[in-house]
């Protein structure tokens, strides 16, 4: 691990980016080009102390989750993530594993959908980037750790579904759906440890998920209805629909409701709260 010059590449990776690339007002007091330490601390869901401490060139060795997390939220191109997670002593995502980076271009089109919620989803169903509305609607994303950031690891390991609500039959179709996905993407990616280590510890750490798992279903991320309980705006049933990035094997996931509705009234309220 080249500390120093790792230091260096965060800094400069840093100015580089402008506030409202990654949703955030420009303001008028900013001192210095760039994000704020603790902007980047809260996309890539650390402390600003270890970005301080990378920064300065005395922190500890990152993983690669903190090293995607930290590279996906200072927009870094493939060369340049490359470049971070080589000086930081890993061995940077390749083809045989799930491709966990967003491309600047979708970045740039998840900015532009500035009136409906929309997240982008790794083949394992990882929470790679979020528009603020889809921060609004959902939850605080940054609020937890890269590796939690997860919907299937969440739905059957943490506090189950969150905000959405789901009917006994729908859930019974989506559980299974998922744990579908999540074999889909194992068959792509055989040789991805983190995907073996995954589905091991669901497996171990949930009774229905090895239930589902032993089933045999495969599946894909597909649009649907969900119905998500806000804790402003109540009960909202909205379309799910699915973008497909398939050169990087990843999904936008956009919420939306149809003109008139009451749903969609709760959707510009939100944007304007």
């Amino acid at each position: 691990m080249d500390r120093a010059e790792l230091a260096a590449v965060l800094r400069t990776a840093r100015a580089r980016v402008e506030p409202v690339e990654v949703g955030l007002p420009a303001g008028s007091r900013r001192q210095v080009p760039g994000l704020r330490r603790e902007e980047v601390a809260q996309l890539a869901g650390v402390s600003v102390d270890y970005v301080v401490r990378l920064e300065q060139g005395r922190g500890p060795k990152p993983s690669t989750q903190v090293l995607g997390a930290l590279t996906r939220a200072l927009r870094l191109g493939d060369d340049d993530r490359n470049l971070v997670f080589r000086l930081a002593g890993s061995e940077p995502p390749h083809a045989a594993r799930v491709p966990m980076q967003v491309r600047p271009s979708v970045l740039r089109i998840l900015d532009r959908m500035s009136d409906l919620p929309a997240l982008v989803l790794s083949a394992t169903s990882d929470v790679l980037a979020w528009n603020p509305l889809a921060d609004a609607l959902l939850g605080d994303f940054s609020a937890l750790p890269p590796t939690r950031r997860n919907l299937i690891r969440e739905r059957f390991l943490g506090d189950g579904v969150g905000r959405v609500r789901l009917s006994d039959e729908d859930e019974e179709r989506t559980a299974a759906h998922c744990v579908g996905c999540l074999r889909t993407a194992r068959a792509r990616y055989p040789g991805d440890p983190g995907v073996a280590r995954l589905i091991t510890e669901l497996r171990s750490g949930s009774v229905r998920f090895d239930e589902l798992w032993r089933a045999g279903q495969a599946g894909t991320i597909s649009a649907t209805t969900l119905t998500i309980e806000h804790p402003a705006l109540g009960r909202l049933t909205l379309d799910c629909d699915t973008l497909l990035v398939p050169e990087v094997d990843q999904t936008v996931v956009v919420y939306s409701a149809a003109p008139g509705t009451p749903e969609a009234a709760a959707l510009d309220l939100l944007r304007v709260t």
